[in-house]
C-alpha cells in the first residue's frame, strides 16, 4: 500500500544562532559567501563573533508593514526620503557587517542613512545597537514585545528617547497599533486618515 502524503504548510519562525568561536574578517566572508546561497537567513558578524537569524513570516510582516506605514508618513508629511531597506554595512576596519530590517536616508543621501528599524521576534539587546553605533547612523528604532524603542546617537552613545528627532510629530503609539492590526488594509486607513487629520490642524 503507498503511504498517503499529506500537504502541510510549515511556518519557519525566526531563530537565532551565534556561532562558537572567534573569526578573523577572512573566515567571516568566506561563511558568508555559503550562507548567502541560503534562502531567508542573514549573517552579522561583530568584533570576531558571527549571529545566523533565520527570517520568520511574522518578522517579515511586521517589518513589511512598518515600511508601508512609513512610507505614507514620508509622503503625507511632504518629507523628502530615500528608502535603501536591508542594505549591507560593512566595514573590515570597524570589524563589522550586517543588515537592518529597514533603513532610510532622510532629505538627502549622505555617507551613512540616518534611521535605521530592527524588528526583534525572539529576542533583542540593546548591545545590538555598536553595530549602529560604529556608522553613526543618528536614530535606531528597535521593535521588539510589540512596541518601539527608539534610540538616538548622541555624544558616541545611543541614548533611549521617546519621541524621534528625525520625524518629531510622528505618533509612535498610533503607528504601533496599526502595525499590531490584523487587516493591514484597516491600518493603512487607520494611520492615513490620522495623519490628514492631524495635517489640517
Amino acid at each position: 500500500m503507498n503511504p498517503t502524503i499529506i500537504n502541510k504548510t510549515i511556518i519557519v519562525k525566526e531563530q537565532k544562532l551565534t556561532l562558537p568561536g572567534w573569526y578573523d574578517w577572512q573566515q567571516f566572508k568566506g561563511i558568508k559567501t555559503l550562507i548567502e546561497q541560503q534562502p531567508g537567513v542573514k549573517i552579522f558578524y561583530l568584533d570576531g563573533v558571527i549571529e545566523l537569524m533565520t527570517l520568520g513570516e511574522e518578522h517579515e510582516t511586521i517589518k513589511s508593514i512598518i515600511a508601508i506605514l512609513l512610507g505614507i508618513y514620508f509622503w503625507q508629511k511632504e518629507i523628502e526620503f530615500i528608502p535603501v531597506g536591508s542594505a549591507t554595512r560593512e566595514s573590515e576596519e570597524k570589524g563589522v557587517s550586517f543588515e537592518p530590517d529597514e533603513s532610510y536616508y532622510i532629505g538627502e543621501k549622505k555617507e551613512h542613512p540616518d534611521l535605521a528599524i530592527e524588528v526583534n521576534i525572539t529576542s533583542g539587546s540593546i548591545k545590538k545597537l555598536e553595530k549602529y553605533k560604529r556608522f553613526q547612523i543618528q536614530e535606531v528604532w528597535l521593535w521588539q514585545d510589540n512596541k518601539f524603542l527608539l534610540y538616538s546617537l548622541q555624544d558616541n552613545e545611543y541614548k533611549q528617547i521617546f519621541k524621534s528627532q528625525l520625524l518629531s510629530d510622528l505618533n509612535f503609539k498610533l503607528l504601533e497599533n496599526c502595525v499590531l492590526m490584523s487587516s493591514q488594509l484597516e491600518a493603512i486607513k487607520i494611520f492615513t486618515n490620522a495623519i490628514q487629520e492631524n495635517n489640517q490642524k
